[in-house]
């Protein structure tokens, strides 16, 4: 069994995510891909505003119907910063034989040196850095191994999302439909400029 592993903060999830995870799928050969969000990233500390609970309902309505996809909510369940080597962890007590495969962006893979026990997240897992076609290196300071896997790129950033929807702009197709339907139901990220279209 070949497991992907992608997480993040998903605050909220969008089609670049989906994008990037439909790709990943199909070049790494996975049998399963893990969405798995993040409670508190020890790099985000005070950042994410989104409830947990609501970037969980955002990112199972984001997948759901697709069996290529799962949402795992182990960080959410563990008290804490959510360290990608905990994580890898648990998922290796849960099932030893999986091959394990951790799916990152290229500024996440350069600050890798920074993470909690970077070389054992290597150990546990094959690392795979997604970026645009023609990227032939990453670098990082550590000597870890990795792979890289060019993804279709989409300019969209959840970042973008939030700051459309605060300033009252349309974000139709930019996420999928029922996490456009959670966004608008909730009041997630209205500023004075409007709310979400």
């Amino acid at each position: 069994m070949r497991i992907g592993i992608f997480g993040g903060t998903f605050d909220p999830p969008h089609v670049g995510h989906l994008i990037a995870a439909q790709d990943a799928y199909s070049a790494l050969g996975l049998d399963r891909l893990l969405f798995v969000p993040a409670a508190v990233p020890p790099h985000k500390q005070g950042v994410v505003s989104t409830p947990a609970e609501a970037r969980l309902e955002m990112l199972r309505a984001a997948v759901a119907g697709d069996p290529r996809f799962e949402v795992d909510d182990v960080e959410l369940r563990r008290p804490g910063p959510s360290y990608t080597v905990d994580t890898l962890r648990e998922l290796r007590r849960r099932d030893p034989s999986a091959a394990l495969t951790l799916l990152m962006g290229v500024d996440q893979f350069r600050d890798l040196h920074t993470w909690r026990e970077p070389l054992e997240i290597a150990r546990l897992a094959e690392v795979v850095v997604l970026t645009r076609a023609g990227v032939a290196d990453v670098g990082t300071p550590l000597d870890i191994p990795y792979r890289l896997v060019p993804v279709t790129r989409v300019d969209l950033s959840a970042t973008e999302i939030r700051r459309r929807v605060a300033a009252g702009e349309p974000i139709r197709y930019l996420v999928p439909a029922a996490v456009e339907s959670i966004i608008v139901r909730e009041g997630f990220y209205r500023g004075a400029a409007g709310a979400a279209r």
